[in-house]
């Protein structure tokens, strides 16, 4: 890459990612882990997540995300367990080497809100359950039912959504 000396890019105006400003990255990973603490997600997940999401590659080491982060490997790699566990991150052997590579994908949030499908899913059986044992005329059991149309609904929904955003992101991206 032929870089600008003046402003840090080459002569298609991409950034060179050894000119980036660390600390700005840094800013953004620990902003937006804590915005992802906030809506539930614990924080060693959050903050191994947004780097890995943040990096030029969308692909770090174990020992990558240690530094950046300033962690130690028992941190990241309970981080790695859990976001693995939920598909935000996939793992995969660096070519010509035996360490792992974690990798966050370019329709990631795609495939996390698909996932979630499975769990309305269950969530929807265990609320008809509900409904059946408690009964649908005892508050509790008209609750219940509330709670299960509401899924029903969200998954009904989220379904045309995702198709939609499907056709979206290929007019805005292409095909990929």
């Amino acid at each position: 890459m032929v870089t600008d000396q003046t402003d840090g890019t080459d002569q298609n105006g991409q950034t060179d990612p050894q000119e980036r400003d660390r600390q700005a990255v840094s800013d953004f990973v620990e902003r937006f882990a804590a915005q992802l603490v906030e809506a539930g997600m614990t924080r060693m997940p959050a903050r191994v997540f947004a780097a890995i999401l943040s990096s030029d590659a969308g692909v770090m080491t174990s020992a990558e995300l240690g530094e950046q982060l300033k962690v130690s490997p028992a941190a990241v790699s309970g981080a790695i367990r859990y976001l693995s566990q939920v598909n935000m991150v996939s793992r995969e052997r660096e070519p010509g080497s035996r360490r792992d590579r974690y990798r966050v994908h370019s329709n990631q949030w795609y495939e996390a809100l698909a996932n979630r499908d499975n769990v309305l899913k269950r969530w929807e059986g265990t609320f008809r359950d509900g409904v059946a044992r408690l009964g649908a005329n005892t508050p509790a059991g008209h609750r219940l039912a509330e709670t299960l149309e509401f899924f029903e609904f969200m998954e009904s929904e989220l379904a045309g959504m995702m198709r939609r955003w499907r056709e979206h992101r290929e007019r805005v991206f292409g095909a990929s």
